[in-house]
């Protein structure tokens, strides 16, 4: 994807125009993170018979059916193809043996979270152990930065480190933005991601997008908010987006979704302000050449009515 310059004001601060020249995408291996606030004691790592659950190939826990050789040893059913059904162990054949006795063993076991460590206090039947860990609150998000495939995980404090060190994005506190994209020769352009924009406020961070990509046969932008936690609590927030020129204008006010959903998910369903081509270059003005579009912005945050149940716009924080 190409990155183009952005001209930003941080109207929360009263910043004056400042043109924000274009990174470009960095390669980024696979990282673990760590978070001494998140490391918590008093659940014991596993046992020795969930290490008797522990494939010898990938190091996965094992579910049924779990394999074994004539000497014993047991594999997954996943690694038993890798294999070519050879026992890594004793590299006798294989054959279709069930190990029954260890799929019994797990069934009694109880085991914690796989996000211990990162603070999930749950203990689950060993057969219903995976199904919460896809799910869980605890697990590490992906990295949002659209711009390139980067495969960090992490924490959000981690990852907001993560974005501002290694990917350069530009970090913002308020609650309200003023930015405006610029691009030359934009009927060249099909598809483009700009350089993503992170908002500090209300003690959380959201990440704003903007883009070109083909809708149909049809060009377009697209604006829209990511919010860097889980969805329950995304759904605390609003925002509004706004775009126009020459007295016509474009609103959007939607939800911001959680990171939780890639951007290409979000982009996809099309959540947030979309602006064809053509009234995109009508609010730039001038001889439609170029792409001068200015998006403005606000971030809140819904309060809670406790006696009809409803969320209110808290306007004022």
């Amino acid at each position: 994807m190409d990155f183009d310059n952005i001209e930003c004001i941080s109207s929360s601060d009263g910043a004056e125009d400042e043109e924000i020249p274009s990174q470009h995408s960095h390669n980024h291996r696979s990282h673990q993170f760590s978070s001494k606030s998140q490391v918590q004691s008093g659940i014991a790592p596993a046992t020795s018979v969930h290490e008797l659950l522990e494939c010898p190939v990938c190091t996965n826990s094992m579910y049924p059916p779990i394999h074994q050789c004539h000497n014993g040893h047991t594999l997954c059913s996943t690694c038993k193809t890798r294999v070519h059904n050879r026992c890594p162990t004793c590299r006798q054949e294989l054959g279709d043996i069930r190990c029954l006795a260890l799929e019994k063993v797990a069934e009694s076991l109880e085991l914690p979270c796989k996000y211990y460590s990162l603070g999930c206090p749950e203990i689950f039947p060993y057969y219903s152990k995976l199904k919460h860990e896809a799910l869980c609150n605890f697990r590490p998000y992906n990295c949002p930065y659209a711009g390139s495939e980067c495969s960090v995980t992490g924490d959000i404090p981690f990852l907001v480190a993560h974005l501002r060190d290694d990917h350069k994005v530009d970090m913002h506190t308020g609650c309200t933005f003023n930015h405006r994209y610029v691009k030359s020769n934009p009927r060249e352009v099909e598809n483009a991601t700009w350089m993503l924009t992170v908002f500090h406020c209300f003690g959380q961070y959201f990440c704003l997008h903007f883009e070109a990509f083909q809708l149909g046969m049809a060009p377009v932008y697209m604006a829209f908010l990511r919010f860097m936690g889980d969805e329950s609590d995304a759904r605390n927030y609003s925002y509004s987006l706004e775009v126009g020129a020459n007295g016509r204008k474009l609103i959007w006010e939607g939800t911001p979704r959680s990171i939780r959903d890639s951007h290409r998910k979000v982009r996809d369903s099309h959540d947030g302000l979309i602006i064809q081509r053509n009234m995109a270059l009508f609010f730039s003005g001038g001889d439609r050449k170029e792409l001068k579009l200015r998006v403005t912005g606000r971030i809140w945050k819904e309060q809670q009515n406790p006696d009809a149940g409803v969320c209110i716009p808290n306007l004022f924080s």
